[in-house]
């Protein structure tokens, strides 16, 4: 395979862009770079009622807790991240779903459920913790960390490091 000259580009995905891929979004930017994979990372929402908005109070604590900080603003996701982006990576099949649905015609974004690469249960969804308590966070603080570092191992095996 022929190392990419330019960084690999992700967008995670949600519903709301404020719970799990904020979290996602972080840990991907943690767990490449640590792989030693150029990256750039984002994320997103397919809906729109939380545009502009920080990530939820949370989602912030737990990430504290494990040395991150969520510094972004929900936005949704728009056509031109099927072409702007290399992999959206859905937090779960409705996720998946509304993306393939929203897809223009010129796509070039793969899309993939985030648990694709999760070693405990590899192409599941990673469950929506907003209206649930701080356990719900912190298991899916786990789910996204040892997706992320999958994804980026695998990474770090078919692209150039830089």
């Amino acid at each position: 395979m022929t190392p990419s000259a330019s960084p690999l580009r992700v967008l995670a995905l949600c519903l709301g862009n404020i719970c799990r891929s904020p979290l996602a979004e972080a840990l991907l930017r943690r767990e490449l770079g640590a792989a030693g994979v150029s990256a750039t990372v984002d994320s997103a929402g397919t809906g729109d009622w939380h545009v502009g908005r920080p990530a939820d109070p949370r989602s912030v604590a737990v990430a504290r807790a494990h040395g991150l900080a969520l510094t972004g603003r929900a936005r949704q996701l728009t056509a031109q991240d099927f072409v702007d982006f290399d992999v959206i990576v859905a937090m779960d099949a409705q996720n998946l779903q509304d993306a393939r649905r929203l897809a223009p015609a010129d796509a070039r974004a793969g899309l993939h459920l985030m648990r694709d690469w999760d070693t405990r249960g590899q192409g599941e969804d990673v469950p929506d913790p907003y209206h649930g308590g701080p356990d719900g966070f912190e298991n899916v603080y786990a789910m996204l960390e040892r997706s992320a570092r999958s994804f980026a191992a695998q990474e770090a095996g078919t692209r150039h490091r830089g």
